[in-house]
């Protein structure tokens, strides 16, 4: 019998604790160690945000669901990842040991490296965790009271760019249902090179679509953006050119600004030597296994991926989605093959498949694989996208809620489009 213990119980870390329990032996124990006692569905909090739902709906208890599936839980964080004792250490004072250990975390978020960015002591609300959500949905209710400027973006060294674009269209959606929107200039603001980079150097057309809906939005946008500063109504940013120089600088008044920050490692892991990057995010392999600890695997935002390109503003690279879900089956696949005396042969395709909302249509892409160049390099937009986010929604909640990872009907219709979550090595 060996002992799994899953770090996080986000995106990442609830599937892989049930995908763990489909695909290794029944006498295994997985055990999943999280700071919060429910699942909340991280794509819908810009919904969330403008009271277009309420956190309770995204939301799932993990302790009752996880012991229907013979899966122990721990609300608890963790402290420290200590290798070397195969231990991880719990803010309730406890040491737990494992034979293997999936780190799933998610990031830290780092409002603290822009002066005056993020919701704590900032000025810039986030839309990055359900109660950040729920908090900018308070703000909101007040600023269209008194509506004005609006800023919305992603910071230097972000690595999530969709739900900046998404929330920035369904605020402009959401004002002009309140027939308010004459009332407030919109700028984005981004360290992307161009609009529809979201850190993977476009996918299909999307630069041509993002920047179509921005104009037919009237949204101006700013890109190579840094972030210096902000203070209470005003950011302070830099426009940089392509050798690097402050090409203009901006002053940007707002009444309401919604800003993703850069993401690091969480601290249990930060400092431990061998198994995080400067940043604290997981190294990894190729099979999501540590090179230096081999019973240690990463999955999902958490892990280290280098950038597609060098450019004057640091811009990282999104790890979410059906990314995180091929990571997923490629380690349970991976943790059998080793517990039957075999070698990892599982890949994760690292495809992307995204469809993001606007609040009145949306658009959609796929990539294959994420990082180009790429076999599959595919958008579209339309109504038709803000219908299907809706139902993703619905049903991913309710595999949650009933405690499935990957039904056989999911995996055939994706099969079936030729979008593979794992690939054997060649």
């Amino acid at each position: 019998m060996a002992h799994i213990v899953v770090l996080g119980a986000g995106l990442g870390g609830v599937p892989m604790a049930l995908e763990a329990r489909k695909e290794l032996r029944k006498e295994d124990r997985i055990t999943v160690v999280s700071d919060s006692a429910t699942f909340h569905f991280t794509p819908s909090n810009p919904w969330v945000a403008v009271d277009w739902r309420k956190p309770e709906q995204i939301k799932v208890e993990l302790a009752p669901m996880f012991k229907k599936k013979g899966i122990d839980f721990i609300h608890a964080a963790a402290t420290k990842v200590v290798p070397q004792d195969n231990a991880l250490e719990l803010d309730n004072g406890e040491r737990l040991t494992y034979d293997y250990l999936v780190i799933a975390t998610g990031p830290q978020l780092a409002f603290d490296e822009i002066e005056g960015l993020g919701p704590h002591g900032g000025f810039t609300e986030s839309i990055c965790h359900v109660d950040h959500a729920a908090d900018s949905n308070t703000r909101w209710q007040d600023f269209v009271k008194n509506p004005g400027p609006i800023v919305v973006g992603a910071v230097q060294g972000a690595s999530c760019f969709g739900p900046a674009y998404e929330f920035a269209m369904i605020l402009e959606t959401d004002l002009r249902k309140r027939k308010i929107r004459d009332k407030v200039p919109m700028t984005f603001v981004t360290s992307e090179p161009y609009i529809g980079h979201l850190g993977l150097d476009g996918v299909g057309d999307t630069k041509g679509l993002l920047e179509s809906e921005m104009r037919n939005r009237h949204i101006k946008w700013i890109t190579s953006a840094r972030v210096t500063k902000v203070e209470d109504g005003v950011m302070h940013v830099e426009e940089v050119a392509e050798d690097g120089s402050v090409k203009k600088t901006h002053e940007l008044p707002f009444g309401y600004s919604m800003m993703l920050p850069a993401f690091r490692g969480i601290d249990a892991v930060r400092d431990v030597e061998g198994l995080v990057n400067p940043r604290g995010f997981i190294l990894v392999d190729e099979y999501q296994r540590n090179p230096n600890w081999k019973n240690i695997f990463g999955i999902g935002v958490c892990v280290a991926i280098p950038p597609v390109g060098n450019y004057p503003v640091p811009v990282g690279v999104p790890k979410t989605g059906f990314m995180i879900e091929s990571m997923v089956v490629a380690t349970a696949r991976n943790l059998r093959a080793d517990f039957d005396g075999k070698p990892a042969e599982n890949l994760a395709t690292w495809n992307a498949v995204c469809l993001a909302d606007f609040g009145d249509g949306g658009v959609a892409f796929v990539a294959m694989p994420q990082i180009p160049p790429r076999n599959v390099n595919w958008s579209a937009d339309g109504g038709w996208v803000h219908m299907a986010k809706g139902a993703f929604e619905s049903y991913f909640l309710g595999k949650i809620k009933r405690g499935v990872g990957e039904p056989f009907y999911e995996k055939a219709v994706f099969d079936m489009l030729g979008i593979h979550k794992v690939k054997a090595k060649t």
